[in-house]
Formats: structure tokens, sequence, C-alpha cells
């Protein structure tokens, strides 16, 4: 968030955005499930400009040791933007702001894997920023948790994020770059979107009360309908999946086979003949 001044309209006289939507319209977005096959979850998100990818590997066991937990898993979080993601290179490597965001999207995480079922493992996601146009803390939370489902990985409930911010004075939904480097606020939401519990929250900038609460409200809501894809995805999948099951595997225990076609007329196999031995007639 950055707050610095621009002759930029980020907001015209019809109330439509920089990049023509209004002030509660998300950017277009995509989520794939499974898209990795060497992981044992994955999921591509591709969230207006930006495209992330989140792997999953676990729950395996933890190194180094001495993080083992005797009673629950862990969840190692380590996101990290490409160096060609931004327009201008960035360095490679760990900083400080990937560090943040790992940190808050493993607890964000943790809230809802039912860790207590894999003591002493770890469960290790990892999130790559390929593209970036601001929000991909928020994309990326949302790739994990689907990528944490596509492993199989018991949770209570899927997370959806997604950011509010202030744009010329005005509260607006899911910002992209030019509104994050030009307005006065950012705020951050994960949603546990079938108990309404936030797991993530944080807040750049700053806010009326009325405002923060409008801005909760905007996240709140597009968050239920990111859920709805993130099921989607799971959906596409899965049911793709169980469509190409062979139909002798996929038949329910306890129902009868099929019956096998009448064999050929003049042909009795295993009959009994005249001298009482057994061959094909």
């Amino acid at each position: 968030m950055g707050g610095a001044t621009t002759n930029l309209k980020l907001i015209d006289e019809n109330g439509l955005r920089i990049d023509g939507r209004r002030a509660d319209e998300l950017r277009p977005m995509k989520i794939e499930a499974g898209v990795l096959k060497r992981a044992d979850g994955s999921a591509y998100v591709e969230w207006g400009e930006n495209k992330v990818l989140a792997a999953v590997y676990g729950p395996r066991e933890c190194h180094p040791r001495h993080l083992q937990n005797p009673t629950r898993a862990i969840v190692q979080c380590n996101y990290n933007m490409a160096s060609f993601s931004v327009s201008d290179r960035k360095k490679p490597g760990p900083d400080r702001r990937s560090q943040e965001i790992s940190k808050i999207i493993s607890e964000a995480l943790e809230h809802v894997v039912l860790t207590h079922l894999f003591p002493r493992t770890s469960i290790d996601v990892y999130i790559e920023v390929l593209q970036a146009n601001a929000g991909t803390r928020c994309a990326g939370l949302t790739a994990a948790s689907v990528a944490l489902a596509d492993a199989g990985i018991p949770m209570r409930d899927l997370i959806a994020a997604c950011a509010s911010g202030k744009v010329a004075d005005k509260i607006v939904l899911d910002l992209r770059n030019e509104e994050d480097n030009f307005g006065t606020a950012d705020v951050p939401l994960g949603l546990v979107p079938r108990t309404g519990e936030i797991v993530l929250l944080q807040m750049d900038g700053d806010l009326s009360i009325e405002e923060f609460k409008t801005a909760l409200t905007l996240s709140t809501d597009a968050c239920h309908r990111i859920y709805e894809m993130q099921k989607d995805a799971l959906r596409r999948k899965y049911c793709i999946a169980q469509a190409e099951i062979p139909a002798s595997v996929a038949q329910p225990m306890g129902e009868p086979a099929a019956s096998q076609p009448a064999a050929d007329e003049g042909t009795n196999v295993n009959n009994s003949n005249d001298n009482g031995q057994q061959g094909v007639q």
C-alpha cells in the first residue's frame, strides 16, 4: 500500500475503476486442482493478472526433527515470488515480506487442518507466485487451501481469501496493482466460510470504523463467492476421475454382477459326456 499521489484517475465519474470494474466486483478468476503429478496435492489460481501455483507434500517425517510435535502435525508454508513475477526483476531468495506471508499462511492453514491426526509429522505447503499484480497473499492462501484438499488431508473446511481497500476515498474490493500502490488502505481477509471464522486479517493504512466495516463486508461476501469456485475446481477434477473408473471397479458393493452373455449354441463348457468325462461338446 503505497499511498503516493498520482495523476492517474483510479475511479471515474461513473464509479468505474481503472479496469472497468465497479467497487464490489472481483477480477476474473480461474482455479484448477491437481495440476502437478509429482506433488501429493496441488492447485493453480489465475486471479486477474496474478498467476499462483501451490503444491502440498505430506504428512511426512518432520525435518529438522527438533520441530516435531508429539501431539500434532505442523504446517510449514514457503511463499516465494519468482524473479520474473514482477516488471522490475526481483532479487531471488527469501526476504522479510516472503517470510511474513509464509508465517501468516501457515497459521491460517493450521486452524483448519486436523493436525492431531498426524503427530510428529510435517505438512509442507509451497506457494510460487509466477506473475504478480497485487493480492498475491490472498491468491496464495486460496490456492494452498485447494491443494491441501486435493492431497486428501482432513480439514474442517477450505479457506477463501480476498482483500478490500480504500482508493480515491472509496472502499473497493480486490485491489489491482495501481490501486494498491496509490490507494490509502488495504485489508486482506482469510475466511472459513462454513463457520464464518476469520483466520487471517491484516490492515495497511488508515480506515475509520465505518470504512473498516464496509471493507470487511465486501471481503466476506467475496470470500463466499470464491469458496464456491474452490469447491467447483475440486468437483471438476474428481468427477472427471470418477467417470474414468472402469464399470467393474466402480460397481457398488453388494450389487450383483451383470449377467454374462450366454455361450454360443452347441457349445457346453464342463458338460459331462456319456462316459462321465468332463469336456467340451
